[in-house]
């Protein structure tokens, strides 16, 4: 005779307990969507990996890579231990930081849940933000930075700078969220603001590489920046759409807007191109679709498909613009974090206060749909204060390291390659490397000469 075992025997004890109560439950279609997006998420910053990578000197590629890497393992340890709790746990400080309760993950079961997937899982949805936000700022330092130092820098400026801006912005009781009431869906503030401004910081703490604004330093490898790029297109559904916390139609929404500004932005760096330069070039291609999707990350869940187009469109042509500041500011951006995170970011936040819909908000609306002012005054508030904390602790951070440690490399470090000097280990057997680096038959490829990059050639 079949015997039908009970379906709440395959479940913890703790799960059917809370069932029997009454208590909430996770909705299976959702907790099986944000699964997916925090892969796709996760997958970012190998894809960053690779779209910096490609963006550097041969003589640097693995030093690149493994400040991307090396960030996961850190951040992950950060957040697991203290950073989810300062984050997201109950306000502990006038909208400024959460408490204490969940150290170490304290009190997050299988049974507890986030609206309606596992807290579990939330938590490590927003993990991969964390990540992926550090290592964004290690192409502002690319060329020059002491891996040690880098290593001490990504946790004490998680703590201090990512935790508390997410709090603001999506902790419960945070100040940006519930007492300013701007709007932010998927990271513009506590992913891209920050990332730029700290990378602006750090920049003015190291100082220029050894040649910038005399020799250019192209990409070494344009096919490994497109890929790259094209995984961090791929993994911004995730990001974005994911932010919904579930499978619905803002999600889908989201998911639309992701992809409609990528593409504007694509198109609208190309077009710059074309007319200053006389040529549309692959690697503006790549970062003018990186621009169009940074731009739409905070506006994917407040505007409507016709925003998303102008919110990339502004990106790509802003940023192909604004990646060139640096000569005349003499800050030496390595791979132009600034140029289009932050002001990338400062674009579609801002642009919310213009286009932001109430059938997709809910409640808020823009400039030019009937919400007049407001909405942009508390989207311009809410930048500056976060990109003024970032850019603050971060520089006191980096001065800090530096005098403690020194954050620079030696400059025979950063003439021979941060791979062989700092990692023992070259990325090709055969090729050429960066500018600078000494020649000779005998020497290994690590310290050969290489093309230089296009990007940084001074307008």
């Amino acid at each position: 005779m079949e015997t039908h075992v009970p379906l709440t025997a395959a479940l913890p004890e703790t799960l059917v307990l809370a069932r029997e109560a009454g208590a909430p439950a996770a909705d299976t279609g959702d907790t099986a969507w944000l699964l997916a997006a925090t892969a796709l998420v996760l997958l970012m910053t190998p894809g960053l990996a690779l779209f910096y990578g490609g963006m550097v000197r041969t003589k640097s590629v693995l030093n690149m890579l493994m400040m991307s890497f090396v960030s996961i393992a850190l951040v992950t340890v950060v957040w697991l231990t203290a950073g989810y709790s300062l984050a997201f746990g109950d306000d502990a400080a006038a909208g400024l930081i959460g408490g204490l309760d969940h150290l170490g993950m304290a009190g997050l079961g299988p049974d507890s849940v986030q609206g309606s997937v596992p807290t579990v899982l939330f938590a490590t949805f927003q993990l991969t933000f964390a990540i992926i936000t550090a290592a964004l700022i290690s192409g502002a330092i690319a060329d020059r930075a002491k891996f040690g130092a880098w290593v001490v820098f990504v946790p004490v400026w998680a703590l201090l700078v990512y935790v508390p801006v997410t709090h603001w912005v999506w902790g419960p009781g945070g100040w940006i969220l519930d007492s300013l009431g701007a709007l932010d869906f998927a990271g513009g503030l506590p992913v891209e603001i920050t990332s730029g401004a700290s990378g602006l910081a750090l920049c003015l703490v190291l100082g220029p590489r050894l040649g910038f604004k005399k020799d250019a330093m192209r990409p070494h490898n344009l096919p490994m920046v497109v890929l790259g790029a094209g995984l961090l297109w791929f993994g911004w559904f995730g990001f974005n759409a994911g932010s919904a916390l579930g499978a619905n139609g803002l999600a889908a929404a989201a998911f639309l807007n992701t992809l409609a500004a990528g593409c504007t932005g694509l198109l609208g760096w190309l077009f710059v191109e074309q007319k200053r330069d006389g040529h549309p070039t692959t690697l503006g291609a790549a970062s003018g679709a990186v621009a169009g999707l940074v731009a739409i990350t905070p506006s994917c869940g407040s505007v409507s498909l016709l925003g998303a187009l102008v919110v990339g469109l502004a990106a790509g042509v802003v940023c192909s613009y604004a990646v060139g500041w640096k000569f005349r500011l003499n800050y030496d951006d390595s791979l132009d974090v600034v140029g289009v995170h932050l002001v990338g970011g400062v674009i579609g936040t801002l642009l919310i206060g213009l286009f932001a819909e109430r059938a997709m908000t809910g409640h808020a609306a823009g400039l030019f749909y009937g919400g007049g002012l407001a909405q942009l005054g508390k989207q311009l508030v809410a930048v500056a204060a976060v990109a003024v904390h970032a850019f603050a602790v971060t520089y006191c951070l980096g001065r800090l390291i530096d005098k403690l440690w020194g954050f620079r490399a030696s400059e025979e470090e950063e003439r021979t390659g941060l791979d062989l000097t700092v990692h023992a280990e070259t990325a090709y057997d055969h090729g050429v490397l960066g500018h600078g680096a000494p020649v000779s038959s005998s020497a290994p490829a690590s310290t050969q000469k290489a093309p230089t990059r296009k990007v940084d050639t001074p307008a």
